[in-house]
This record gives C-alpha cells, sequence and structure tokens, in this order.
C-alpha cells in the first residue's frame, strides 16, 4: 500500500509539470577547457583563445587548404589581423567567444580546429567552425559545437545561426546531427542554418552516446592490444620489469611483447631493443617501468612510435609531495597532448581474461579465471589482494584495472567501457577518492541501469579519511554525500572486501528477486534464525509460507519439521529432502528468492546434500521458478565459498547464515531501485533564476561573504517561486504596525536579523498581535531586549507576517560540500532537528523521485501521513520546496548554506509556508555551474 501511495504520488507530480528539463552531462574537466577525445579514440586538448594565441590562430588559418578557408572565410585569402585579433578576445562571454583544440605536433602545441560565436542580440549569435584539414572527419566539428552551445546559453543564448555552402556537406552534417532544432534556407548556393541551442531530449542523449562511444574507442587499446611493449624491462628475478615481462609470456598474451632496455639485448629469450622508437612496428600499449625522472621522456619516445596507450607503473608523482604533483600535471598534460591515455602513475596494471587476448599487464602473479566481473580497484597493493581473493573463490573477472593516481583514465572512463563491454554484466569498484563525483554520479545512474555497480568507499572514520587523502593524493569525500550519490545512483554499497565478493557472487549468477519476500531452508534452528534477522534486518520479508505450500512440504518432511519460514527440516533431513523441499520453496508464487542452509550435523554427506540442492533447483528452474535468486549456506565440510554448478548457472555459497541474508538484501534493494521509472527533474515557468543570481551576486561584490539580508533572503526566495507567508520588513514600529494592518490581524513580529539564528531565545517572536498597538509594543519590546543584550547592532528591523497553524513543522537546508557541491537536507523542523536528528540528504541536482525519497525516509514520516486524529501534511508541496531549493542552488553557486526552519506543512492541498530562513553566499568556489537546461537521470 504504501509503494502505492508513493507512486501515485509522483503521478500526480508529473502530471502536474508541463515538462522536464535535460540537464547536460558534466564534462569531464568543464566546458571552456580540459581533454576532449576524438572519434578514432586519440585525445586533444580545448580550451579558451587568449590574445597570445594570435601566431598560433594566424598560422592554422594560413595552412588550411584553399577549400577549406573558402568554406570557412567565402574568400581563399587568409583573415586579417584585426579578424585573429578579435578571435583571439573571448574577455567576455556575453559578446564573442572563440575555443580552440590543441595537439602536439612535432613537439610543439598546435592549433587543429577553432570555434567561435558572436552574439547579435541578446538571444541569438553567429557560430563558425574550422577543423585542419588533416582532423577533419574525427568528431571535432561536433565536439565543438556542442560546447559552444552550453556556453551560450550560460550567457542567454538561444538560437545560433550561420552561413555556409551547399557543397560544405560535412559541416551540414554537423548542423543535422547535433540533436538541437534546426532549420534550413537555401539560396544562391549558400544554406542558411538557425539553430536552437536549448539542450532537448535528443540533443542530450546523443551528447552521452558520442562520450560513452569515443571513451569507449580511447580505452580499447589497453584492454584489446594487438602488441605490448615493456620500458623498463628487466632480466633480474623479483624485478617491477621482469615481473612483468614474466606475467604477459607465462599468460600466453595473445600477441607480441617487445621488452625495452637499453642495457640488455635479450629479456626472457626476447629480443630487446634499447628505447621505443627502434621497435620494429608500433605498439598499442607500452607498460612504463622507469625510474620517475625517466617517464616523461619515455611518453615522447612513445608518441614518436605512435603508441596509443601507457600504463604507467611508476610511483613518485602525486602520491608523495608537491614536486611529484607538479611532474604528474606536467605528465597528463604531455599525454594528453599527444593524443594518447594513459592508466596510472602509481599502479600496478591492468588484466583482460578473455582467452582471445589473455592479457597481464601487471605485476600480479595471480591471473583470475575467466569471467563476467569487471572491476577498478585505486589501492595497487589491495588490488594484489583482492585479485588472490578472486582467484580462490573462483569469481570470473573479465578485466581489472589498478588506475593509481588516476591522472587521466579514472573510474568514469572505466564505468562508460564496462557499460558497453559485452564480457561485463557486474562491475566492483574500490574507491578511495572521487576526481568528478559530479560526473561519476550521472555515468553510475546510468550504469546502474543495465549492470549493477557494487563499491567499496574508504575513508568512512576521520582517520580513514586522512590516510585516504595521503594515499591518493586527492580530497576524500564527505561520509554523508557519499551515502547519498550512492542512493542515488542505484550503486551497491560493501562495507568490506569480503562483503564485496559476496555481492559479486548473487549478482554475477543469479537472476535478480522481483519483490523483498524471501524464503529460508535449512536442517537447523540457530542458522536459520541467524539468517532471518539478517535477512529482516536488511528491509527483507520472512513471510509465513501459504497454506498450499505448507501442506505440500508437510507431505514428505518430517513430523517434528517447520513448515513456517524458515522452514527447518531438522537434523536429520536427507538429500532428497533438500531437493524436494527447494523444488517445491522456489515454485511458490509468495516467494521471490530463497536461501538454503545446510550444516552437517547428521548423516547425509556434503557431497550429497550438494547434488540435492543443485538437483533441486535445476528442476524448479522448469516449472515456475526461474527468476528468482537461490544462495546456499554450506557450513562445514567443504570448499570454503566454492559455487555450486549446475547446467546454465551456479549458486553462490557462503560460509555464514548472516552473509547470505545481507548479501540477498542488499541484491533485493538494488532491483527495487532499478524496476523504479527513470527520475526527472521538472520544468518550472513560474522561476526567475536570473533575478536571484543578480542578487546573490551583487551580495557578494559590495559586502562579501556573508548572510544575505531578511529581505534578500525573501526576494530570492519569491524569485524561485518558493511559498513565503505576505508580509515584509520593517524598520520603525510605525512602518510595523502600517504592515500589519495592510496584512490582516492577528500577525506574527519576528526579529529580521542575519546574525542571530535562534530568535526565540532572544525574545525576539511574538505571536498573535491583534492590533497596531500590539505591533508597536512589540517592536520596542525586542529593541529593548537587543539592547539589553549589545546586540541592537544585528537587528535589520522586524518581519511581519500573518499568523499561520501548522500541525507538523518541516526544515529543509543545503550545505556545500567542496568536492561534491549542494548537498540538500531534509526533516523535522524546530527544535526537532537539533534534538532528533531525524534528516535525509541528497546531492543536487534532486529529480522527482529524490525528493519525495527524502520526505518518506524520515522517522517522522507518520506524522506527515496524519496520525492519531492529526490532519496529512500536503507532501507534494513539500516535494515542490525541495525542487525548487535543488533547481536555486544549482542555478545560483555563490550559495553556500541555506535554512529553512521552520517550514509549515498545511494538510493535502492547502501547500506549505517557509516561516523562516537564512541563505549564506560567498564567491563561486564550485566550477560555474550551466545554466539549468537539462536532464532527465
Amino acid at each position: 500500500m504504501q509503494e502505492q501511495h508513493v507512486e501515485e504520488s509522483l503521478d500526480r507530480t508529473r502530471a502536474s509539470q508541463s515538462s522536464a528539463l535535460y540537464l547536460p552531462a558534466p564534462y569531464q574537466d568543464s566546458a571552456e577547457s580540459g581533454r576532449i577525445i576524438l572519434r578514432d579514440g586519440t585525445t586533444a586538448t580545448i580550451r579558451v583563445a587568449r590574445p597570445e594565441d594570435r601566431e598560433a590562430l594566424a598560422q592554422f588559418f594560413g595552412q588550411l587548404s584553399p577549400e577549406s578557408k573558402r568554406r570557412r572565410f567565402f574568400s581563399i585569402s587568409d583573415p586579417g589581423a584585426k579578424l585573429i585579433d578579435s578571435l583571439c578576445d573571448s574577455s567576455d562571454p556575453r559578446s564573442r567567444i572563440t575555443l580552440i583544440v590543441l595537439r602536439t605536433i612535432e613537439g610543439a602545441p598546435t592549433i587543429i580546429a577553432t570555434g567561435s560565436y558572436v552574439i547579435h542580440d541578446s538571444k541569438s549569435a553567429e557560430i563558425a567552425l574550422t577543423v585542419d584539414d588533416e582532423f577533419q572527419g574525427k568528431g571535432l566539428g561536433t565536439l565543438l559545437l556542442e560546447r559552444l552551445a552550453l556556453l551560450a546559453v550560460r550567457s542567454g543564448v538561444v538560437r545560433f545561426w550561420a552561413v555556409t555552402s551547399v557543397e560544405n556537406r560535412q559541416m551540414l552534417e554537423v548542423f543535422r546531427n547535433s540533436g538541437f532544432k534546426l532549420e534550413e534556407k537555401t539560396a544562391d548556393g549558400y544554406v542558411e542554418v538557425a539553430l536552437s541551442v536549448e539542450p532537448t531530449e535528443v540533443s542530450v542523449t546523443r551528447s552521452e552516446m558520442r562520450d560513452r562511444l569515443l571513451t569507449t574507442a580511447s580505452l580499447r587499446p589497453f584492454f584489446q592490444p594487438q602488441s605490448v611493449a615493456v620500458v623498463g624491462a628487466s632480466r633480474k628475478p623479483g624485478s617491477i620489469g621482469y615481473q612483468l615481462m614474466e606475467a604477459l609470456i607465462m599468460n600466453r598474451f595473445q600477441g607480441p611483447v617487445y621488452p625495452v632496455n637499453p642495457n640488455a639485448s635479450v629479456i626472457c629469450s626476447i629480443r630487446a631493443y634499447p628505447s621505443v622508437r627502434d621497435l620494429p612496428e608500433t605498439v598499442d600499449l607500452a607498460i612504463i617501468a622507469v625510474p620517475r625522472d625517466a617517464v616523461l621522456k619515455v611518453v615522447d619516445e612513445c608518441a614518436d612510435r605512435g603508441v596509443k596507450a601507457l600504463v604507467v607503473i611508476t610511483s613518485g608523482f602525486a602520491e608523495v609531495d608537491a614536486t611529484g604533483r607538479e611532474l604528474q600535471q606536467r605528465l597528463a598534460e604531455k599525454v594528453r597532448g599527444y593524443g594518447m591515455r594513459m592508466v596510472g602513475p602509481n599502479c600496478f596494471g591492468l588484466l583482460n581474461t578473455d582467452p582471445q587476448i589473455s592479457l597481464n599487464a601487471s605485476f600480479s602473479p595471480v591471473f583470475p579465471p575467466p569471467g563476467r566481473v569487471a572491476m577498478s580497484s585505486q589501492s595497487g597493493a589491495l588490488g594484489l589482494a583482492i585479485l588472490a581473493l578472486a582467484q580462490e573463490r573462483q569469481l570470473g573477472l573479465s578485466t581489472f584495472v589498478s588506475v593509481g593516481n588516476k591522472a587521466d583514465v579514472s573510474s568514469n572512463d572505466l564505468l562508460q567501457y564496462w557499460e558497453e563491454d559485452p564480457n561485463t554484466n557486474v562491475i566492483l569498484l574500490y574507491l578511495e577518492s572521487f576526481g568528478n563525483p559530479r560526473r561519476f554520479a550521472r555515468i553510475a545512474r546510468r550504469v546502474s541501469r543495465s549492470k549493477p555497480i557494487i563499491a567499496m568507499k574508504a575513508g568512512k572514520t576521520l582517520a580513514g579519511t586522512r590516510a585516504a587523502g595521503s594515499h591518493t593524493a586527492a580530497l576524500a569525500a564527505s561520509e554523508v554525500a557519499v551515502e547519498a550519490l550512492f542512493h542515488q545512483t542505484g550503486i551497491i554499497r560493501a562495507e568490506t572486501l569480503d562483503e564485496m565478493f559476496d555481492l559479486a557472487a548473487t549478482l554475477g549468477s543469479q537472476p535478480l528477486p522481483r519483490g523483498r519476500r524471501v524464503a529460508i531452508l535449512t536442517n537447523a534452528g540457530g542458522p536459520g534464525i541467524l539468517c532471518a534477522d539478517s535477512c529482516e534486518a536488511g528491509g527483507l520479508v520472512v513471510q509465513e509460507l501459504s497454506s498450499e505450500t505448507k501442506a505440500r512440504l508437510r507431505g514428505f518432511l518430517p513430523p517434528n519439521a517447520s513448515v513456517a519460514n524458515p522452514v527447518d527440516m531438522i537434523a536429520s533431513a536427507t538429500p532428497d529432502d533438500f531437493r524436494r523441499s527447494i523444488e517445491t520453496i522456489l515454485a511458490a508464487e509468495e516467494i521471490d528468492g530463497l536461501i538454503v542452509i545446510y550444516i552437517s550435523v547428521g548423516l547425509a554427506s556434503t557431497e550429497a546434500v550438494d547434488r540435492a540442492i543443485r538437483e533441486g533447483v535445476a528442476a524448479a528452474r522448469g516449472s515456475g521458478g526461474n527468476e528468482k535468486p537461490v544462495l546456499a549456506c554450506v557450513m562445514g565440510g567443504r570448499a570454503a565459498r566454492t559455487p555450486l554448478r549446475l547446467s546454465g548457472e551456479q549458486i553462490p555459497t557462503y560460509l555464514f547464515p548472516e552473509s547470505a541474508g545481507r548479501a540477498l538484501s542488499k541484491v533485493a534493494a538494488y532491483a527495487e531501485w532499478r524496476a523504479q521509472p527513470v527520475g526527472f527533474i521538472p520544468a518550472f515557468d513560474d522561476i526567475h533564476p536570473d533575478v536571484a543570481r543578480q542578487l546573490c551576486g551583487r551580495a557578494v561584490d559590495e559586502r562579501g561573504a556573508g548572510w544575505l539580508s531578511t529581505e534578500e533572503t525573501r526576494s530570492v526566495l519569491l524569485a524561485m517561486g518558493l511559498p513565503l507567508p505576505s508580509g515584509g520588513v520593517a524598520k520603525t514600529a510605525e512602518a510595523a504596525a502600517i504592515l500589519a494592518r495592510d496584512i490582516g490581524f492577528p500577525v506574527a513580529v519576528k526579529l529580521a536579523s542575519h546574525e542571530i539564528i535562534h530568535k526565540t531565545e532572544m525574545g525576539g517572536v511574538r505571536l498573535n498581535l491583534t492590533d497596531e498597538q500590539a505591533v508597536k509594543d512589540a517592536f520596542d519590546e525586542i529593541c529593548r531586549r537587543l539592547s539589553k543584550e549589545g546586540r541592537l547592532d544585528a537587528m535589520e528591523g522586524v518581519l511581519v507576517q500573518p499568523m499561520i497553524q501548522g500541525e507538523v513543522e518541516v526544515m529543509v537546508g543545503v550545505a556545500e560540500d567542496p568536492l561534491f557541491g549542494p548537498l540538500i537536507a531534509f526533516g523535522l523542523g524546530g527544535i526537532h532537528v537539533e534534538i532528533l536528528g531525524d534528516v535525509r540528504f541528497r546531492v543536487t541536482p534532486l529529480t522527482e523521485r529524490d525528493a519525495f525519497e527524502m520526505i518518506q525516509e524520515i522517522r517522522g514520516y507518520r506524522l506527515l501521513e496524519g496520525y492519531r486524529g492529526h490532519s496529512a501534511a500536503d507532501l507534494l508541496a513539500i516535494q515542490d520546496v525541495l525542487l525548487r531549493i535543488s533547481r536555486l542552488v544549482e542555478e545560483v553557486p555563490e550559495i553556500s548554506e541555506l535554512d529553512l526552519n521552520p517550514i509549515f506543512a498545511l494538510p493535502p492541498g492547502e501547500g506549505c509556508r517557509i516561516v523562516d530562513a537564512r541563505i549564506r553566499v560567498e564567491p563561486a568556489g564550485r566550477l560555474q555551474t550551466p545554466r539549468y537546461t537539462t536532464a532527465a537521470f
């Protein structure tokens, strides 16, 4: 019933919104600068043009072919100095902006493409794109158009205009395939193109698809190389260079391996070469294990020889000191400039177990069996232990990557690769830090819809956070933010490495349950009880079996057996009892999953029970139990946690019943999340975010960081259509009385002060004032109390509002996480938030489902539903406040803190009222959020 109520509420929300916003996915760096990936999988650097680029830009245009010049300038002549100067002036993006794309050629950064817009009026701009002849057809025009459109929309532009020759088919295809709404007019051999650059569902979908496919292409040389070079290969047993060679050869990599060492002619019986430049052929992948100070020189050699991908094993970079961080930055820029991708530095390599490739590009002595589980580890040493554990538990892996310092390839890239990888069904992540959590969230939310992601995040405690920070040279994330992000994106959090493998064992071999109803079958009461407790603690339902199922079980089980749930067959249970019970229970309509527990306490052998479990499951699969997961706990008498194999599947096994219960609980929660409709960010047609942005920006410019005044706060909230009571701020007793008369009595008079939070404690709240004199007296009394306390200078006046009665008070707050951006909090308001701490958090931007789940998850939700004669609250109105606040803090990056407390929740249909509010602003520290123009999550 509760789930039905939630869906009905969400349906009403969708019906009340005219449309959804479509929010472009965040870039790895920013729209203005960073890495881009071309259609062939190579990379380049994009940034805004600067005055010092004049000579390089003139040279770029000068070397274009006559045909390319004609298409760009309608002439084969080079552009004049005045035009070059204007293109290099991007100081005011509300006037013009030029982006340039750079690639290192012959040792120097060289412009290979450029795109510009020049604004005609407040809503439209002319756009021009130019790509070097050698780089045409690689997707650069599309990438430039996409970024220019985003930058233009930030400046209020909604329309691009361009004119080109009808023969310029490549550029016309860029416009036509952009996903933006397009209008064309053809006359006299020219085409006039008009694009609506506000993101649409089509444009955002195509942009994400391009990003995914290009990222996948850029990573393919790591996982499917035709040949591999080991730079720093060694003849010394035990050295890293020797172990790398040994791992490639002994695991039978299906391609040539080239050792590189200037001091050896043969290594591991293979001819060695003094440098990468001397290799007899171009290699796809180079593994670099040389001293730190030699790495950059090796990268130059790899670029000269056309290497596509690098795995840098060498340590001593950002994880060590400031010098290392600076060197790592130079390394990343060099790799990007050459168009290559890099895993590392400070990693132990990667693996691909596909028998057609059989790549162990690491110094791991363990090469796990092939499987359909992919994994990334941010810790090298832990990664080695993880591979050993995977082999011990017979968990097959498709690929494994030790990402190290993530200077280039990160978890975000790998998620997109694995999303497209047909050999991967389950993804495991060991994380110590986040580089770009907003991009991670967007990608993970999409990937989780088709492939489960299991993550273990280190650094939950203060000590762990310090260790993670020093270990990875990256800021460890707020635990509250991590929990919120994982919840919103469907990521399954493992508390331990052991639990990570427990979850992977089930998700990699069993169907997802359709619900939370679980049956437990055991031959001993104690383990059954432990399992039931674990299941219910995790949100599963261990309900009694139906009369029909119990009757079938009684037909063959001993009289002393319990056929409730758990089903306790008692210690004398035979293998045949296991087989028939499994077949009976798994086919029952009232259950969604089954846990089978066997402890060696009777006469039956473990091997016989194993066989009975397999036979029972196989029989049930043919009689209605196809889509129900089965987990087994076999305690004693067999190899620990090796799966039970049968035709077409394997049944995961666990050492303890609690482990099986926890694993199935988390799998069921994930299945429930995945079955939900995709959330969306609603569009509001009654908001004015530009007004809110101007108000906050002006306050920062005039006063610096600090709290907005009461009047400023009200203006910001009203600009976003938030429900404030009528009224206003009065600075004198007489003005307060006049305002009260206009509102209508009775009124409330409250101290207006952004400095004093607890106004009641300062005598700053007066209620139920019924005439003008009472209002004047209240004003004077507040002034006297503040004067007595020495706080009169903190008074901005008084806020006069009509009296509002609400049975339940709630609160909405925002805090800025330095890495994740805004975190929104919701809970019971007033004094309850401080005493009970009944609060839920989410990372912005919120979907309508995120907002409603926040409301539903607090312990005080029953109060909002109506409890013991009290009226229910208008849940849709509360949800609306959450969504509008999410939009506000995304639109206005200057907002660092916000507190709406209390909010009076009125009965259904009557809305809610924000009674008190505070907003703190400071110079925008995070990357400027794009003007809100998209989203369906």
